[in-house]
């Protein structure tokens, strides 16, 4: 073939970077930006005149050229891309008629799930072989399936493992937050936990660590008196496990979610990086090796 030297050079640069991930969140976010602008008779406006379809598409484009021109930010810009597309189906167009945003989706899991090759590292020509990160890539265009496909299978979330035998209060707390910022963030099931009135069903969320921001929490047992406590800062390190009963904050401050025990988020593993904004939760217990406070009050009332 023509041009050997130039090829070359070519594919040690693509194989440095998650190219082909790269490459398909540009084309999804093209299509984004194409739509509204095509000369269609009929298109689906959920969104201020286009706006949000151009406002995305330029965002998975810049995505893209991130992954290619500074593939070591391949991790945070995977997960913001992703959640763009899938914003993507209600924000317009349905989400490019849905082309744009399947290529916002596998482009983000192959962007997330590249792992480097050594940019001296040969090809044989006469004999093809399998690159280093090859089946990273194909389990994470996989594993969104699997995830969905397992639940789906079982009949429902799985069911976390029975809580330690520690007896949480009547009512739980009421707990908000203005940030809430969690690594290693899992959701583990549902389970219950006792208490005076009996067991109360609860989500289990685990996480390595968790930094809150602007703690408030507010509780009353039976016919006591309230006590608020708050603090400016909480971090939470070790094994942090919380039982909640509710859960509520927008997600990376843009789409606001509502989870119970009854309603749970799909897939149950969350993205890193990724944080809650303006936050309320109906706390039944939380266990952690190490907290620290900032600013901390306590009030009775």
């Amino acid at each position: 073939m023509p041009w050997p030297e130039q090829r070359r050079v070519v594919r040690r640069w693509r194989r440095t970077r998650p190219f082909w991930g790269g490459l398909l969140l540009i084309l999804g976010g093209a299509e984004l930006l194409l739509v509204p602008l095509s000369p269609l008779t009929v298109l689906v406006s959920l969104g201020l005149g286009g706006i949000a379809a151009l406002g995305i598409g330029i965002a998975l484009v810049v995505a893209g050229l991130f992954l290619w021109l500074l593939p070591h930010t391949h991790h945070y810009v995977s997960v913001n891309a992703l959640i763009l597309s899938v914003l993507s189906f209600a924000a317009t167009n349905l989400g490019g008629f849905l082309v744009g945003m399947l290529l916002g989706i596998a482009g983000s899991a192959m962007g997330f799930g590249w792992t480097p090759v050594p940019e001296d590292a040969e090809e044989d020509p006469a004999r093809p072989k399998v690159r280093d990160g090859q089946g990273t890539r194909t389990l994470a265009v996989l594993l969104p399936v699997a995830i969905v496909a397992g639940i789906v299978l079982n009949g429902g979330p799985a069911k976390a493992a029975p809580a330690a035998a520690v007896a949480a209060p009547r009512v739980p707390p009421t707990v908000t937050t203005t940030l809430f910022a969690p690594q290693g963030f899992t959701l583990a099931g549902v389970t219950e936990i006792p208490t005076a009135d009996g067991p109360l069903k609860v989500m289990v969320l685990r996480m390595k660590a968790a930094s809150l921001t602007d703690y408030r929490l507010k509780t009353r047992d039976g016919n006591g008196p309230e006590l608020a406590l708050g603090a400016d800062t909480l971090d939470l390190s070790g094994e942090v496990t919380l039982y909640l009963t509710k859960f509520k904050g927008c997600l990376e401050g843009i789409l606001c979610l509502t989870f119970t025990p009854d309603r749970l988020p799909v897939p149950p593993v969350v993205p890193p990086f990724v944080f809650m904004t303006d936050v309320s939760a109906e706390q039944a217990l939380v266990t952690s090796d190490l907290i620290e406070a900032g600013g901390l009050t306590l009030k009775a009332s």
